[in-house]
């Protein structure tokens, strides 16, 4: 149940950003959602796509430095307190939080993040178990296509 995410390692200077995503656009490859963070020597970009393997082959050929991830992704209730049900959960069963962002992704009152944990195995397995919707790869990508 974790999504493949690729992190790309930028020089923070003007057209770093624009470069891997013109590549990835004429690869006709679509940016599910992504995280950009920035140091004031570099940045980091963390994207995830359906066909991880095809971007990390071609942004590495093009010189871009690349890691894969992986990541988890949940379904959060829309309503406030419902980022800190899911964070209390965590905090109680001694899973670190590395970083997260959300999706624009949105229905039935329900957004969706994307989490990095030290040990996502155990994160998965703590977040099933407390009914928390952990979302995997395939079944994300179809749920933006309904």
């Amino acid at each position: 149940m974790k999504v493949k995410q690729l992190s790309l390692f930028l020089e923070n200077k003007p057209g770093a950003l624009s470069q891997p995503m013109q590549f990835l656009a004429k690869a006709k490859i679509n940016i599910l959602t992504l995280s950009v963070a920035d140091t004031q020597h570099f940045g980091i970009l963390r994207i995830i796509v359906r066909d991880w393997e095809k971007a990390k082959k071609l942004l590495e050929k093009k010189g871009c430095v690349v890691k894969v991830t992986d990541v988890v992704a949940i379904e959060v209730t829309d309503r406030p307190g419902g980022l800190a049900d899911i964070l209390g959960i965590l905090e109680k069963n001694g899973i670190n939080l590395e970083y997260m962002y959300a999706f624009t992704l949105k229905r039935e009152s329900k957004g969706m993040l994307v989490f990095r944990f030290d040990d996502p195995d155990k994160a998965v397995e703590v977040l099933s178990k407390e009914k928390i919707t952990v979302v995997g790869g395939e079944e994300l990508f179809k749920r933006l296509e309904d």
